[in-house]
């Protein structure tokens, strides 16, 4: 199961010396409720390499407005700290896994 990631633990997660990345939803959303089984099937196989997260945006409107998050699904990648790719909306698991790869690279 990915982590809970919230306003309060965002800037310790996201500064940790791992990328991360972060699955913005809502319970309402039904996109994201297709996407969350692949968030949490690559938060175990990425254990350890990467953090792997989701936030609930009705619960953390810091964050969420800090990135201008609009649509949801949205997921962002992070290295050192930064922004530095996304998707937005549902997508294949391999498009998840390129982009975490190329984050390890």
């Amino acid at each position: 199961m990915a982590l809970e990631v919230t306003d309060a633990n965002f800037e310790q997660l996201v500064n940790s010396g791992k990328p991360m990345v972060l699955d913005f939803w809502a319970e309402w959303c039904g996109p994201c409720r297709m996407v969350g089984p692949v968030i949490d099937d690559l938060y175990e196989e990425y254990t350890g390499r990467v953090t792997i997260g989701k936030m609930d945006i009705d619960n953390n409107n810091d964050v969420v407005f800090k990135f201008g998050i609009r649509n949801i699904p949205t997921i962002l990648f992070f290295k050192d700290g930064e922004v530095v790719d996304k998707l937005v909306g549902a997508a294949p698991k391999s498009a998840f896994v390129e982009k975490i790869d190329a984050l390890l690279s």
